[in-house]
């Protein structure tokens, strides 16, 4: 279906359906994780109604989205206080529908700080909510799991030491397993995956996996290009390639490739694909390390913040680890290089040794083996589709 962001067109999403869901997801991963779910309800109910915040996958899946994932997806104290106006049109847009128009069910995905507000508006208007992608509360502000006992009728939680969180608390919740279970899946191996993008394999491939939100290549991207620069001298015959996010375009790219005389492939489709092809990537930090790792392909992770969201940061949150890779296998799978550690010249040193040394490659790669011991089997979708409708059956 068609994005629809006006009013008019709009009034066809929540006209006179009895079986229709809000659904919010603000990111990149959030769009993949929704289309999966609506997809796996329809499949047993295909007269029930999506509609909110989405992205492409999301729409490809039935959902009509009033407003787009890409202007959303955005990070940190002032990241946001710069799209505040963007922001807060989205939440007033759907906060008169679920006053003046209450759908069956609202389902929420991550995208905490704007979802909980939402959350509020569904309380108060007596629409029931399922929270599907917890908040990382159990790293940081803990305090926020009595605001979700208050607001969420419902928790499906994708990682196993969540549950247990949630139950102490008192809040309903089930553990659905990770979706990327399902998701990930290279049948194919290293050189066959590098000829299907025309790529020689022969040369060494190095993934640059620079992140779905604009926020993210402005301020990471740069640094992603200056270390594939470092490793073109050290290595002449290496070959980069960059997945696109389907919350971005090639123009935002433009300004960070654009005379910078790497040889990037920019590619939109196949992401798990392209990952098996490559022999290193460097990823920033997110779900998309959990789908590298689950590949088995060593990587490197980077993050930076603004300074003043970073020393913020710092003080709350309570986790060894930052990529989701690491924080599933409970131990570091793959290097962290965070803040003024995610230099050109230690981001290279790290995948430099990658690249030349086989030994610590296949100890890496032996330690990213335990990631999909620990997400356990699939069936994400499917569990979160039967939540959905259990919901909207209820009373």
């Amino acid at each position: 279906m068609v994005r629809r962001d006006d009013g008019a067109a709009a009034d066809a999403v929540y006209g006179n359906h009895s079986r229709r869901v809000m659904i919010i997801a603000g990111e990149a991963s959030g769009d993949i994780y929704g289309a999966g779910l609506i997809r796996a309800v329809h499949r047993r109910d295909p007269a029930v109604r999506f509609f909110g915040i989405g992205g492409v996958r999301m729409r490809e899946a039935g959902a009509d989205t009033l407003v787009d994932a890409a202007e959303m997806a955005v990070v940190g104290l002032i990241e946001v206080l710069r799209h505040f106006d963007v922001i807060a049109s989205a939440f007033l847009k759907l906060k008169k529908i679920l006053l003046s128009e209450p759908p069956s069910l609202l389902i929420l995905i991550d995208y905490p700080g704007f979802n909980l507000r939402l959350a509020k508006i569904a309380k108060k208007a007596g629409v029931p909510v399922l929270y599907y992608i917890s908040p990382q509360i159990w790293a940081w502000r803990q305090g926020r799991v009595q605001k979700i006992r208050r607001l969420v009728d419902h928790m499906a939680v994708i990682l196993p030491f969540e549950a247990p969180f949630y139950q102490k608390a008192g809040v309903p919740v089930s553990f659905v397993g990770h979706p990327m279970a399902d998701l990930v899946t290279v049948s194919l191996d290293r050189d066959q995956a590098a000829r299907s993008f025309g790529l020689d394999p022969a040369h060494q491939i190095v993934g640059l996996f620079p992140g779905s939100r604009k926020s993210e290549i402005s301020r990471l991207l740069p640094t992603i290009v200056a270390t594939a620069c470092l490793l073109h001298r050290r290595f002449p015959e290496i070959r980069f390639v960059l997945p696109l996010a389907s919350t971005l375009q090639d123009e935002d790219l433009t300004p960070y490739l654009a005379g910078s005389g790497l040889p990037v492939t920019v590619v939109r489709e196949r992401i798990h694909d392209l990952t098996r092809a490559c022999d290193a990537v460097i990823s920033v930090s997110g779900t998309v390390t959990l789908e590298v790792a689950l590949v088995g392909t060593p990587l490197v992770i980077i993050y930076k913040l603004s300074p003043l969201t970073y020393r913020i940061a710092r003080r709350l949150v309570k986790v060894d680890h930052i990529g989701l890779c690491n924080i599933v296998a409970g131990e570091t799978v793959a290097r962290e290089l965070i803040q003024d550690d995610a230099s050109a010249e230690m981001i290279a040193e790290e995948i430099g040794r990658i690249l030349s040394d086989s030994g610590y490659a296949a100890q890496c790669r032996q330690k990213l083996s335990r990631v999909r011991e620990r997400l356990g089997g699939g069936g994400a979708d499917d569990r979160v589709a039967a939540l959905t409708l259990e919901l909207l059956a209820a009373p």
